[in-house]
């Protein structure tokens, strides 16, 4: 039962960190070479709340509801909700750092984009979390295959996006971390 739930709770965390950590395995191209490539935003805020997320590493896998909420350019709050749509685990992340919060073990840790890219593949830029946060891969807004690979480990993703919702209010409401204790993020890393 104890290694179920430390399962449970390492594939809950990674499914967070794949999240952010992920690449896509179609890439879009532009052939017109004189098409403008600055691009005016088309929104501020987005909002997907519901998709569902799977992850799988080797024959571990774990199924969880995703709510993220994005605005552009500043804030992204990703919550994992695995059971019963009880939040387990979040993730926040600005341009400068990412937040990760297991609220199964009431920690958190954060990093850098460079200290976290020093064990994932491919690197994790905001560009990219800000594009799967709010549905805008090159493959498109359904859905999402992504791999990621943590030192050995192979861990693949798969989002089934809902509809987005944009230029809403969203909740941005930030955790009060000291409820939690912090650790180095090289404890999970």
């Amino acid at each position: 039962m104890k290694r179920k739930f430390y399962i449970w709770a390492v594939s809950c965390w990674l499914l967070t960190i794949g999240l952010t950590g992920c690449g896509v395995s179609k890439r879009a191209q532009n052939t017109d070479p004189s098409a403008d490539r600055t691009q005016i935003p088309t929104w501020h805020t987005c909002l997907i709340q519901g998709a569902k997320a799977t992850v799988q590493m080797g024959s571990d896998k774990v199924n969880a509801t995703v709510t993220m909420q994005t605005v552009r350019d500043s804030m992204i709050i990703i919550h994992v909700m695995p059971m019963l749509g009880i939040e387990m685990a979040r993730l926040e992340a600005t341009p400068e750092e990412l937040t990760a919060i297991d609220k199964v073990h009431n920690v958190y840790a954060t990093t850098t984009y460079k200290e976290l890219n020093k064990k994932l593949t491919p690197k994790v830029t905001w560009k990219q979390l800000q594009q799967l946060a709010s549905a805008e891969l090159p493959t498109g807004d359904e859905t999402a295959h992504l791999q990621y690979i943590f030192d050995d480990k192979t861990i693949d993703l798969t989002i089934y996006y809902t509809p987005r919702k944009t230029d809403v209010p969203v909740k941005m409401n930030g955790l009060r971390l000291n409820k939690y204790t912090k650790i180095d993020i090289s404890k999970w890393l």
